[in-house]
């Protein structure tokens, strides 16, 4: 069975100031959404499923149902703000999407297969989306789960700080824990620059090679019960915290303690790039050039 590919596109990019998922960035107009999706087909993903917000669905179809067809069958699932939260609960009185964990539960109706999960906003490489692809195509564990693993050091923003999930592996190449750390970045302080995640006005340093995930994960669909049970009890913890997010950091954290899935984490050498903040834009304009330069890929994507 071919595997399915989640894109967590209903962000609304905040320190970005604008609808970066489609913002364009290759020589040729291309986003990096397209980059993920040229891989995804060459690595054998058989589907697509946008995730978004119901404002965005016309403008994602007007982009890729016409150059996608034929190619990888394409489908649309929307976060809403009320989607899967339980009636008692309560009101939902919230502007942010509830995030990454919530975006992936939205998809549950979208796919049956194996499926990977990625961000709309990061270029992750061929050589991830066939770790993950092979996983999925041959892994018969419906409890063994993964994610591609990536150095912080080569993770980080000249523009700011990032967030970013924080893994321990164990001496098996199991996900022990994955940590979301809201605020990471490089400091001098007058001395060696260091890279530290801020937590509560505390510094605290992360080696450079430490794993580091990001939001590159694949998952069988007996995942989505789980995620189902652990999102109903967050939101109704959560109703009245309008900028909580539930992450799927979160998810595996809890999959792994109750004993309920386990995480294999795939070490990938492929060049990483993401979009934060605007400034970040002409760095992955000239990284994609480079890449297409040097044949990584073909003149027009399409």
């Amino acid at each position: 069975m071919q595997p399915t590919l989640l894109i967590l596109a209903a962000g609304m990019g905040s320190r970005y100031g604008g609808v970066k998922q489609l913002d364009q960035f290759g020589p040729h107009g291309e986003t990096i959404i397209d980059y993920s999706l040229f891989d995804a087909i060459r690595a054998g993903f058989g589907k697509v499923v946008f995730i978004i917000r119901e404002e965005l669905l016309d403008d994602f179809k007007e982009v890729f149902d016409e150059k996608l067809a034929g190619k990888i069958e394409v489908d649309y699932a929307i976060q809403s703000l009320t989607s899967y939260v339980p009636a008692e609960a309560g009101e939902v009185r919230r502007t942010k999407p509830w995030g990454t964990g919530h975006a992936m539960l939205c998809a549950k109706n979208h796919t049956h297969a194996p499926f990977a999960v990625i961000n709309a906003d990061d270029f992750y490489g061929l050589e991830a989306f066939q770790l993950i692809g092979d996983f999925l195509k041959t892994d018969q564990d419906d409890m063994l789960h993964a994610m591609v693993g990536y150095e912080v050091k080569n993770t980080l923003s000249e523009n700011g700080s990032v967030s970013r999930g924080v893994c321990e592996v164990a001496e098996n190449g199991n996900l022990i824990s994955v940590i979301e750390r809201t605020k990471i970045y490089e400091t001098e302080n007058g001395g060696p620059a260091k890279i530290v995640y801020e937590e509560a006005d505390n510094l605290t340093p992360l080696a450079p090679d430490t794993p580091v995930s990001m939001n590159f994960w694949g998952f069988k669909p007996s995942v989505f019960p789980l995620v189902e049970h652990q999102f109903e009890s967050y939101a109704i913890a959560n109703i009245n915290t309008p900028k909580a997010e539930f992450y799927i950091p979160t998810v595996m954290t809890t999959l792994i303690e109750t004993d309920t899935g386990r995480c294999k984490v795939f070490r990938s050498q492929s060049a990483w790039f993401g979009v934060t903040y605007p400034d970040d834009k002409p760095t992955v304009q000239t990284a994609l050039k480079k890449l297409h330069d040097e044949g990584a890929y073909p003149e027009k994507l399409w």
